[in-house]
């Protein structure tokens, strides 16, 4: 990659490289742009550990460099990237960004629920929410579809103090879903979702190591023609323990998906 600002020679021009001791060492906060002369690489700081430091361009990507390696780049002058000093401790958050209860024990569930399409689904929002939902007693359970949602919602029996919050993919107008969705009229159900066709493409591409989610025609199943595109071979189950695996915290997660699950476990655990 070429920078406008330093043009072709990222290390000429006419000031003079600092002898050792004397390039000055720059904490790596979340947020600093750095540049990799010998790679040309440019990017942001999204992590910072005692192996390295991981900088994200403008495409999403990222690349994990030395720490303690003269030579970054910052305005065009170079630097020695370190470990920023720890911060004071305040309260620990959990995946989904809320504040972690310490020494959480488990409440015993409420009658409340929060369904969900498929298993991986039930999987994502444990791996993000797990924690929020054990501090609140509430239990997600999976349906494998929701075609026949509403007789699930009759056979659940919601009333005060026993709602459902149902989780849909897809749920776009004019969509198969949004039109079984509109069949549910409980006032203590509440159905909301996405708008991607899998919760896989709820996972940001950044996170998982690719550009994009691939374009998959029409007649093809969805995760099928993924892989394909991917080149990931035909294994679901190993594809999305590599999908899972690459998610960490909320910011992996596509807002989209994001507000509705809080949406979701407000309303269930709403007094």
């Amino acid at each position: 990659m070429r920078s406008k600002d330093y043009g072709n020679d990222v290390l000429g021009g006419n000031w003079r490289l600092p002898r050792k001791g004397q390039i000055p060492e720059v904490p790596a906060e979340p947020g600093l742009v750095a540049e990799d002369p010998a790679s040309g690489f440019c990017g942001a700081v999204v992590a910072c550990d005692k192996f390295g430091v991981t900088l994200e361009d403008r495409l999403g990507k990222r690349r994990v460099f030395p720490l303690a390696k003269a030579g970054f780049l910052i305005d065009g002058r170079p630097v020695t990237l370190v470990r920023p000093a720890a911060a004071p401790a305040g309260p620990a958050r959990s995946a989904s960004g809320s504040v972690a209860v310490r020494g959480l024990r488990a409440r015993v569930a409420e009658e409340s629920r929060i369904y969900v399409e498929g298993v991986h689904d039930a999987e994502l929002v444990e791996k993000i929410w797990g924690h929020d939902l054990r501090v609140e007693g509430v239990v997600v359970e999976y349906l494998e579809g929701v075609d026949d949602l509403p007789a699930i919602v009759e056979e659940f029996g919601p009333g005060e103090g026993r709602r459902l919050g149902v989780l849909v993919d897809h749920l776009v107008e004019g969509s198969k879903e949004s039109r079984i969705a509109a069949r549910v009229t409980s006032p203590h159900v509440l159905v909301c979702g996405h708008p991607f066709v899998d919760v896989w493409e709820a996972v940001k591409p950044s996170a998982v190591g690719i550009d994009a989610w691939p374009r998959v025609p029409r007649g093809v199943p969805w995760k099928e023609g993924v892989l394909a595109a991917l080149g990931w071979g035909d294994d679901v189950g190993a594809a999305w323990k590599r999908i899972l695996g690459s998610v960490t915290t909320y910011a992996d997660l596509e807002p989209a998906l994001l507000g509705r699950v809080e949406e979701l476990i407000d309303f269930v655990t709403a007094p």
